[in-house]
């Protein structure tokens, strides 16, 4: 499962992708430079080996890699079709993958031996930072309920929004707690940038009590096979938000 999710990503987050050979050569350097351990998924969840980057090679455009103590483990990385990789660097996410990995000597030390990736996704903080949305005049997101929900489209108002998902408040309890349940066609129609639809899966679900002792709940909702241009516009949305309140701050400096 965490697999898929991590294909997902690579697929899903392609506007963040770096192309160039040089800016990959550095990234992977700083990583090895720096001993960061690389999650490297076989299999998912099921399969998962803590790596490291022992070396780029340019010039045999080779990575070379720590293999696992583990031989069986070993065996299965090189047996596999695809391995996805997964580390941080300067807590930016980096995320690369290998349709083969092969078995090599590094300094006379068994060690695992990759090409050096063609692309790599590179998602700063800002690509995962929550930005909240206007509360005087809500955007909302409208949410189409299935028949045992009462049906019909209903409009929510967004509490914040990244570009990972939003959070939505709920103040008539319409959509129930269920974690993990989708609502396909979910359309958001974002100032000044445009309109996005996607689905929503729940994520996870807060009871909060108002002021006003009024009670609302609020739902944080992560964007389900997301298409490119609309998370571009997404990013667009929050790059906005993030100019509009620095330019507020700077006006009240």
């Amino acid at each position: 499962m965490q697999s898929l999710r991590l294909e997902a990503d690579l697929e899903n987050w392609h506007d963040f992708e770096v192309e160039s050979r040089r800016e990959i050569i550095a990234l992977l350097r700083s990583i090895g430079e720096k001993n960061q351990l690389i999650r490297m998924l076989v299999q998912g969840e099921s399969d998962v080996c803590v790596t490291s980057i022992l070396e780029v090679q340019p010039d045999n455009n080779t990575v070379i890699l720590d293999c696992s103590i583990d031989r069986e483990q070993n065996q299965r990385v090189l047996g596999a079709t695809a391995v996805h990789f997964e580390t941080t660097l300067d807590k930016i996410r980096i995320l690369f993958s290998s349709d083969k990995v092969e078995k090599c000597l590094y300094r006379g030390n068994p060690a695992f031996r990759m090409a050096l990736p063609a692309t790599l996704i590179r998602l700063q903080r800002r690509e995962y930072y929550r930005m909240n949305t206007p509360v005087s005049n809500p955007v909302r997101v409208a949410i189409p309920l299935p028949a045992e929900l009462g049906g019909g489209s209903h409009p929510f108002p967004l509490a914040d929004i990244s570009c990972g998902g939003i959070a939505i408040l709920d103040n008539k309890l319409l959509l129930g707690d269920t974690i993990g349940r989708n609502y396909a066609d979910c359309r958001i129609d974002l100032p000044d940038v445009g309109a996005i639809v996607t689905t929503l899966q729940i994520r996870n679900s807060l009871d909060m009590t108002l002021l006003n002792n009024k009670s609302n709940r609020r739902l944080g909702c992560q964007f389900i096979d997301i298409p490119r241009p609309m998370l571009a516009q997404v990013q667009r949305y929050i790059t906005k938000l993030e100019r509009e309140r620095n330019a507020r701050l700077a006006g009240l400096g």
